[in-house]
């Protein structure tokens, strides 16, 4: 029962090419050139989106590192991972978003080039962060030590919850979906339910993009 559960989020290959992974490029499948051409309500959503987006990591940015085009890369972010969340929750898709492979590959190579941006750019002020102000000599070298290993666990962190968090949504999905039997008594409390859990994952699929993009910019500008 387990390995069925499980099994939606194997990867499969046909003819050596790893079509489930395919799906996180359908975005540009479904916005074409065109689509950003028209003015339709969908765009008016997906601009008013952006400028909320922008003003909120704006406002994270500290002066000090604060330029033009900052924004852009937590708000490209948010809307890839939102895509390829509001995907999976489609019939017969593929969940990249619960795979350690799709997230770390997103939240490592940012934090990594971010942190040695800072190392490179203002490294007196990185090693004042690992010493906290008011720390006793003795505790100085176990502080930076930790200081250390909570640096390196924050993109993990990111991934894992991400991941975490989708899978969990999707199994519950699943496990609800075996149980409906429209020949049995409660199956319109069951298809009731089903449906609420469905828009709830919805909600999900935004918080968790808005998250891991929110996260991401505040953990960067904390170290200025």
């Amino acid at each position: 029962m387990m390995m069925s559960l499980f099994s939606m989020f194997d990867p499969t290959a046909f003819f050596m090419l790893p079509l489930n992974w395919m799906i996180m490029s359908l975005s540009l499948i479904f916005m074409p050139i065109p689509f950003w051409k028209t003015n339709s309500r969908l765009l008016i959503l997906i601009h008013i989106m952006i400028k909320f987006l922008n003003k909120e990591f704006k406002a994270m940015f500290t002066k000090k590192i604060l330029i033009k085009g900052t924004t852009i890369l937590p708000c490209s972010l948010f809307i890839l991972i939102m895509m390829n969340n509001l995907s999976s929750n489609f019939p017969y898709t593929f969940c990249s978003s619960a795979h350690l492979s799709f997230s770390l590959s997103l939240s490592l190579p940012i934090w990594m080039s971010i942190m040695l941006f800072y190392w490179t750019t203002i490294t007196n002020s990185m090693f004042t962060h690992l010493v906290p102000s008011g720390t006793p000599s003795i505790l100085m070298p176990l502080m930076v030590l930790i200081e250390m290993i909570s640096n390196l666990i924050r993109p993990m962190a990111l991934a894992v919850r991400l991941s975490a968090n989708l899978i969990a949504g999707h199994l519950l999905m699943a496990l609800l979906g075996n149980t409906f039997n429209p020949s049995s008594y409660f199956w319109l409390i069951i298809l009731m339910l089903q449906t609420l859990f469905l828009m709830f994952e919805l909600m999900v699929a935004l918080i968790q993009s808005y998250v891991f993009s929110v996260l991401m910019t505040l953990y960067s500008s904390e170290m200025t």
